[in-house]
C-alpha cells in the first residue's frame, strides 16, 4: 500500500486526486494540506509515502520551499511535484529542491497513478516533455565538456553496450536479454544518441573505457 499525503491551496482538486487514487487497492491518501508548512506538519506525524506537492501556493509555504524543507526531514519520503506550469525552469528548480517527480496538472489520469508508483518505488518521473528537454540540457552541456554522457545510460542500455563490447551481434543480443531484435536496434540508437557516437568501434572504445568488459584502456 501506497500511502499519500495531499498538498494543494484548492480543496476541489485535493478532493478530486482523493477520489481517484483512493479508487485503486494500492494507493490510499491518508491525509491532506492546503499549504506547506502544514505539507510539512502532516508529513513528519503520518510518514507517507509519497507527497503529491502543489508547486504554487500563493497562501503560505510554497511547494517549493516545502520541497526542500521536507527532504531534510524526511528524506525517504518522495515528493512528486504537481503544477500547471511547462516551464524548463520550474522543473529544474524542483529538482534542485529534492523533488523525486514532476507531473502537469493537465496530465491523464494514467500517468498520474504511473507517477506515483514509479517515485514510490525510488525511481524519478518526469513527464515527457520534461525529459525531452533535460536530455537537450544534459546533451548541450556535454558538448561543452561539463558532464559525462554516460551517465545518462539506463542500465538496461549499459548491457546492451556491454555486449556490443563483446562483438555479439544485434540478433545474438535479443537472444541474451529475452528482448526483440526491434528493441536491440532502438537500445542502440539512444546509446549512440546519448553519447554522441555514430559507429560501433565508438561504442567498443567507451565500454572499454568505462571497464564494462572488466578491465579497460
Amino acid at each position: 500500500m501506497i500511502k499519500i499525503l495531499l498538498c494543494d491551496d484548492h480543496a476541489v482538486v485535493r478532493m478530486g486526486l482523493k477520489m481517484l487514487l483512493n479508487n485503486h487497492s494500492d494507493l490510499e491518501v491518508i491525509g491532506e494540506a492546503s499549504e506547506g508548512n502544514e505539507g510539512i506538519q502532516k508529513s513528519l506525524e503520518l510518514k507517507p509515502n509519497v507527497v503529491v506537492m502543489d508547486l504554487s501556493m500563493p497562501h503560505g509555504k510554497d511547494g517549493l520551499s516545502a520541497t526542500t524543507e521536507l527532504k531534510k526531514l524526511l528524506p525517504e519520503t518522495a515528493i512528486l511535484i504537481l503544477t500547471m506550469h511547462d516551464d524548463e525552469e520550474y522543473l529544474f528548480r524542483a529538482i534542485q529542491a529534492g523533488a523525486s517527480g514532476c507531473i502537469l496538472k493537465s496530465a491523464p489520469h494514467d500517468e498520474l497513478l504511473s507517477a506515483i508508483r514509479s517515485v514510490a518505488a525510488g525511481n524519478a518521473y518526469l513527464h515527457p516533455s520534461a525529459t525531452k528537454r533535460l536530455m537537450e540540457e544534459y546533451i548541450g552541456n556535454a558538448k561543452n565538456g561539463n558532464v559525462d554522457t554516460f551517465n545518462l545510460l539506463s542500465d538496461r542500455e549499459k548491457e546492451v553496450l556491454t555486449l556490443i563490447a563483446k562483438g555479439f551481434s544485434n540478433k545474438e543480443i535479443a537472444e541474451q536479454l529475452v528482448i526483440s531484435v526491434k528493441t536491440v536496434e532502438t537500445h542502440k540508437g539512444n546509446l549512440m544518441e546519448k553519447l554522441q557516437m555514430k559507429t560501433r568501434p565508438e561504442l567498443v572504445e567507451i565500454a572499454l573505457k568505462k571497464g564494462l568488459l572488466g578491465y579497460g584502456i
